[in-house]
């Protein structure tokens, strides 16, 4: 968690730098978007790669190479002064992200059982979430000192994060000489084996396809939400510090999706995930739709936004090991990764395309609105299809 906490400090800060890299390079909020576009396509692909690795690799020493090497991506970036050149390196950087999430995600299932895997990962991706908190806090105190220092000041905080990391983690417990719960007494197949597991799951490929929604919402919102308070804050009628209450409800969400789920739904992680995102989209369109000009209001709709749209996130996590296993919690966790950030990508050139289009950055809450929508439609499909072979979970039998 504490490493984690760190980890979005060299992710996240992109969204602040969107207008002043717009300016400096002199280019649109689309090629921004694309830049933004090719971060997440690089992290879905790492993911598709590193959460197989993380089965058969040391997780430990994943996430501690990836945090390091992010932070040479940014610093470089924080030198360059060419749209190719940033677009390069923030690819390459969304890889040595990659190398995080589901590694992390291996040693919290090796650490915990059933009974609070669900409160466990939905610490984890608390932690995730207060990590936006962390980015947006420091670039909201650098965003006035130009861009590059978003790139260079906040990403110090993750070197020393990785390193306590590898200093103090350990992959499993029987690296300190402990028991372990066994839930799995099979041989590991081969990985084409385990690709060829987990692509053959039908309601874990459906899960996949509600969480890319899900994402491309939580994207839409954390990468243009400072873009529109920054050009509300240029007239007159917006501030900045309203902007970090969002990274402070989708931490709050992600720790209470995971109490939702465990105590309230009974560890039914599709009912938790429904409504969780069917609120994500009525609050976005209301942000749309009203005239909304009391801060304390709009914080508090701002506040509800990231509450929904990454609380559910908690919840997504622990069907990978409860639809497919325990052994193939990383490379599934790797193709849920990859479907996230994929749908994510795709959503970036579009929302840029769309301001520059409508003149209207409002725009990005009808979209997350609408995406939300599809994300909570797309996960009841889960209790259509036929119940897979692997499913371990009674209530997803």
């Amino acid at each position: 968690m504490f490493c984690y906490l760190f980890f979005y400090t060299g992710r996240h800060n992109f969204g602040w730098a969107a207008k002043q890299l717009a300016v400096s390079l002199q280019i649109s909020y689309e090629k921004v978007g694309w830049i933004s576009f090719a971060m997440l396509i690089g992290y879905a692909a790492g993911q598709f790669i590193n959460g197989n690795l993380a089965d058969r690799l040391s997780p430990r020493h994943m996430i501690t190479v990836g945090g390091l090497l992010s932070v040479c991506a940014n610093v470089l970036i924080s030198f360059s002064d060419s749209f190719l050149a940033i677009l390069i390196l923030w690819t390459l950087n969304g890889y040595f992200q990659s190398m995080a999430w589901a590694a992390g995600s291996r040693i919290i299932s090796n650490w915990w059982g059933n009974k609070n895997r669900g409160l466990a990962f939905g610490l984890y991706t608390m932690a995730a979430g207060a990590s936006s908190i962390i980015t947006y806090f420091f670039s909201i105190m650098l965003v006035h000192q130009g861009w590059r220092n978003l790139f260079r000041i906040p990403v110090l905080f993750l070197a020393v994060a990785v390193i306590l990391f590898f200093v103090f983690v350990r992959n499993r417990p029987r690296d300190l000489g402990l028991p372990e719960e066994q839930e799995d007494h099979t041989e590991k197949q081969n990985w084409k084996q385990a690709y060829k597991t987990v692509l053959a799951n039908r309601r874990f490929l459906i899960v996949c396809l509600s969480l890319g929604f899900q994402s491309m919402a939580r994207y839409g919102l954390i990468f243009w939400i400072p873009l529109y308070f920054q050009s509300k804050q240029a007239d007159g009628s917006g501030s900045l510090w309203i902007t970090l209450l969002l990274p402070v409800g989708m931490a709050t969400g992600a720790l209470s999706f995971g109490f939702i789920s465990d105590k309230i739904f009974n560890a039914n992680r599709i009912k938790s995930i429904t409504l969780g995102m069917a609120c994500c989209a009525l609050v976005s369109f209301l942000l749309f739709a009203l005239p909304l000009q009391n801060p304390l209001l709009v914080g508090f709709f701002v506040f509800c936004a990231g509450f929904f749209a990454y609380g559910p996130q908690a919840n997504f996590w622990p069907l990978s090991p409860e639809l497919l296993g325990h052994r193939y919690v990383g490379t599934g966790t790797g193709v849920m990764n990859m479907c996230a950030y994929t749908f994510a990508a795709l959503g970036e050139p579009l929302m840029g395309k769309l301001i520059d289009m409508t003149a209207n950055k409002a725009i990005i809450f009808m979209i997350v609105a609408i995406i939300a929508m599809l994300s909570a439609i797309t996960i009841l499909l889960t209790n259509i299809v036929k119940k897979d072979r692997y499913t371990t979970d009674p209530v997803l039998q």
